[in-house]
């Protein structure tokens, strides 16, 4: 008589990765406590964790399509419905790699490598402070930046790398919006680009997710989108309102790194004299950060935004 061990042996490979999924699936729900989703614990909870029908609602799926997971059935799982499982069980990033090779896709997460960033870019980053700079790709995820970018409009280094887009975060982080001057302006512009970029890049799993994301968080992006405006990167003056230090005034450059990946180093060089000095300041709260001595924001700190 076999075992249930010695049936998933001599299982295929197939089989089994749905039975190591299921397994995983069913180990990161049951260490979630309700209360860290914003659930209510109820007197009758008797399941460690969350529930299949509060994961299922959590990641928008279908609660018997979910079971199914759970059941190691023979399903079909999109990149889409893999992100949002990630998200609803807070998977940390190793989580989230050995969830997409359990189901046998390619994670198009913002948070995965890119070719573009080599130790020499990295390095150039560091050299162009107190200039803010970051690398991006032409989905607008933020892949590489220095330390002043890294406070320029957020504390960068607290928002999860798969976070970590502008378009996401002109549209769903306070801190981010709140430091954009002309914050309608930067959105229409930027929806209008990425339709742009978009057209080369129709079909694939990364944009349509990004895409899909965006519509679902902002009516102001679903706004700007069913606009259907296209627009081409350039040179453009911008205003930023810093916590630390104040209003900023900064001409935007891109020096494309790849054009046929899309990357690119996007530069803010100080327009003026006050802000290269207020620049100056906010690279030495980077660096007091970097090395565990950041102070709060305080009015007395910055100077007066207008």
């Amino acid at each position: 008589m076999t075992t249930l061990a010695q049936e998933r042996e001599s299982a295929p490979a197939p089989e089994i990765r749905r039975h190591e999924l299921a397994a995983f699936l069913r180990s990161r729900r049951e260490r979630i406590a309700p209360e860290q989703v914003g659930l209510p614990r109820g007197r009758r909870r008797r399941t460690p964790g969350l529930r299949r029908e509060e994961v299922a609602q959590l990641s928008a799926v279908g609660v018997t399509w979910y079971t199914w997971l759970e059941q190691a059935r023979d399903i079909q799982v999109s990149v889409q419905v893999l992100d949002s499982l990630a998200r609803a069980l807070m998977l940390d990033a190793s989580e989230r790699a050995h969830l997409f090779q359990l189901a046998g896709a390619v994670d198009p997460s913002p948070a995965q490598s890119c070719p573009s960033v080599t130790s020499s870019v990295r390095a150039l980053l560091e050299q162009l402070e107190p200039v803010p700079a970051s690398v991006q790709n032409d989905r607008y995820d933020i892949v590489a930046y220095n330390r002043t970018y890294g406070q320029l409009l957020c504390d960068l280094d607290t928002v999860p790398p798969e976070d970590r887009n502008c378009l996401i975060l002109s549209h769903t982080n306070d801190d981010w919006r709140s430091s954009i001057v002309h914050l309608e302006e930067a959105q229409r512009l930027m929806a209008a680009r990425f339709r742009a970029a978009m057209a080369s890049h129709l079909g694939e799993p990364a944009w349509k997710m990004l895409l899909n994301r965006l519509r679902e968080a902002s009516a102001d992006f679903r706004e700007n989108w069913d606009r259907h405006e296209v627009v081409a990167h350039r040179t453009k003056r911008k205003e930023f309102v810093n916590r630390y230090v104040g209003r900023l005034t900064v001409d935007h450059t891109d020096l494309w790194l790849n054009p046929e990946l899309g990357a690119r180093m996007v530069t803010y060089v100080p327009a003026d004299e006050e802000t290269r000095e207020r620049l100056e300041r906010l690279h030495g709260i980077a660096l007091a950060k970097a090395a565990g001595d950041l102070p709060a924001p305080s009015p007395l700190q910055a100077p007066s935004p207008l």
